[in-house]
């Protein structure tokens, strides 16, 4: 959103929505914003380790790769994307109820 907000018009306002809910055995998280969205050529590659779309010396691509392993790996559950770029994008976390 930090991006966009630099070539965005001043109408622009950058919003982040989280909703949780719980159906069937599962408890679903959804954050999502209104920034610049995902590009299709890098969604396959933002859960690996090191991978960042940052300057060298401001992210370490570790954020969503520890949180997929933590939530796929340890829990059991899924971390499911859904982007369009320059219009924001969407994380859909959904966890076993134990």
């Amino acid at each position: 959103m930090q991006e966009k907000q630099k070539t965005a018009s001043a109408e622009y306002k950058p919003t982040i929505e989280v909703s949780t809910s719980t159906k069937k055995g599962i408890v679903q998280i959804q954050v999502k914003d209104n920034g610049i969205g995902i590009p299709d050529d890098i969604k396959d590659k933002i859960m690996q380790p090191f991978f960042t779309t940052k300057p060298t010396g401001e992210g370490t691509g570790l954020g969503l790769s520890l949180s997929y392993d933590i939530i796929v790996k340890a829990h059991g559950g899924t971390i499911d994307l859904n982007s369009t770029e320059g219009e924001g994008s969407e994380f859909i976390v959904t966890l076993p109820i134990i």
